[in-house]
């Protein structure tokens, strides 16, 4: 069991712990904006959007995000299979809330760096 797993089994009614366990990681958050952004895209189109992402990780959000019903997972019957991803329904619903999470962190990154250096400063 994973610590976000044994976490969210502690508290499984409480929505917030449950939802933000699940895309307030590092990635996904970044996968669902990308797809919003561009479209379907194959594995390795979203890869191309988000270099940093190993391909391990961007394996796991995925999954982890279709399994929440947040993005759709395509595969098409050919040779080599082809597997598209593309934002659902309850996906896009998220999409303002993260424009608005990206709006204020831009509006708010150079007062909130002045003061993380404030802080260290003032231990040293």
């Amino acid at each position: 069991m994973t610590k976000i797993e044994s976490q969210s089994a502690l508290f499984p009614d409480c929505p917030i712990r449950n939802v933000l366990s699940r895309i307030g990681d590092k990635w996904s958050m970044l996968v669902l904006f990308t797809l919003e952004r561009h479209g379907v895209l194959r594995f390795n189109g979203l890869k191309l959007y988000i270099p940093d992402i190993s391909k391990k990780m961007l394996s796991t959000v995925l999954k982890v995000l279709e399994a929440d019903g947040l993005v759709a997972r395509r595969v098409y019957a050919e040779v080599p299979p082809r597997v598209e991803y593309s934002l659902t329904e309850r996906g896009m619903t998220l999409i303002p809330l993260i424009d608005n999470l990206i709006d204020w962190a831009k509006n708010n990154m150079d007062d909130i760096q002045t003061d993380r250096n404030r802080y260290l400063l003032k231990d040293n």
